[in-house]
């Protein structure tokens, strides 16, 4: 099997997922996964991988739900003969590490393939638990589709391929820190007690969210340049420990031209994502920093 399995990256909707308030992805696809056997076993990575995957085989195997869905006999068989993914997706940058391989072992290994995009972000949540002790289920809906799409508590729209306007460039950022989701998400979970935190994030916070897709799918740049300035702003007040001290100065400064950058994912670390509708100026600006063009 030759598929390549593509990462992703959530341009909005970090967080405020678990409010059931909507989201938006897009396939990455200058980084993928793929199955392949490790005929030497000499190579460390793959080593590595086969090592992963067999205790994902396990925890798919010890869960019923999950066992009724996924051949783990046929996946225990091919990881003793070797079989293991090679992939180039960044671990902990917030890019869909995990995903991809939730993906690939439901490909490969699905006793039964739904084309019921809800019913698969369950089956993908329950999956992809093994790697964050909870998950939303969209990012290997990203990685199985190679397809963007938004998406809403009770509904999952296809996007066209090139439905951001060609003006509005988007990078990757790199912190040079590697992120640890679960700790992030369970200290928002904790914040969001707080009754006073709770009805801000709700009143204040998702709008922004809301309106920066809504712009952006609509083709409307100069809304949705307001729209994702007010965002970053936003995520200085509600997510100040999920930013590193050294990109502080990319949220809190105004510019000559549109720029903004705000969280990919959990935050903590990973990448940052930037947009502008100058590449030149954002290139000078970021000139310290290692940036991706997506």
């Amino acid at each position: 099997m030759t598929t390549n399995y593509c990462s992703k990256v959530l341009l909005f909707g970090e967080y405020s997922m678990i409010f059931d308030s909507s989201a938006l992805v897009i396939p990455l696809q200058m980084f993928s996964a793929e199955w392949v056997f490790d005929d030497t076993g000499q190579d460390e990575k793959l080593l590595y991988s086969n090592r992963e995957l067999s205790r994902f085989c396990q925890y798919l195997d010890q869960e019923e739900s999950l066992k009724k869905a996924i051949d783990t006999d046929s996946f225990a068989r091919d990881l003793a003969n070797g079989l293991a993914l090679a992939s180039n997706v960044p671990m902990g940058y917030g890019l869909g590490s995990s995903g991809t391989v939730v993906a690939a072992v439901y490909d490969r290994y699905a006793k039964e393939k739904s084309d019921d995009f809800l019913e698969l972000k369950g089956l993908f949540a329950r999956m992809e638990s093994f790697y964050h002790g909870s998950s939303s289920g969209i990012d290997p809906i990203a990685c199985y589709t190679g397809k963007p799409f938004r998406i809403s508590a009770d509904k999952i729209v296809i996007l066209p391929d090139e439905f951001i306007c060609k003006d509005i460039h988007i990078c990757l950022i790199d912190t040079k820190i590697a992120k640890n989701t679960k700790p992030l998400v369970e200290y928002f979970k904790k914040q969001r007690e707080d009754a006073s935190f709770l009805q801000a994030f709700q009143s204040e916070y998702l709008p922004y969210v809301v309106s920066c897709m809504d712009t952006l799918t609509e083709g409307n740049m100069d809304a949705f340049f307001v729209s994702v300035k007010q965002l970053s702003k936003a995520q200085l007040r509600f997510f100040r420990p999920m930013i590193p001290d050294s990109f502080i100065p990319l949220f809190e400064m105004d510019h000559d031209f549109r720029f903004a950058v705000k969280l990919l994912g959990a935050g903590g670390g990973g990448y940052m994502l930037g947009f502008c509708d100058e590449k030149t100026k954002t290139s000078e600006l970021l000139k310290d920093y290692d940036v991706l063009w997506i």
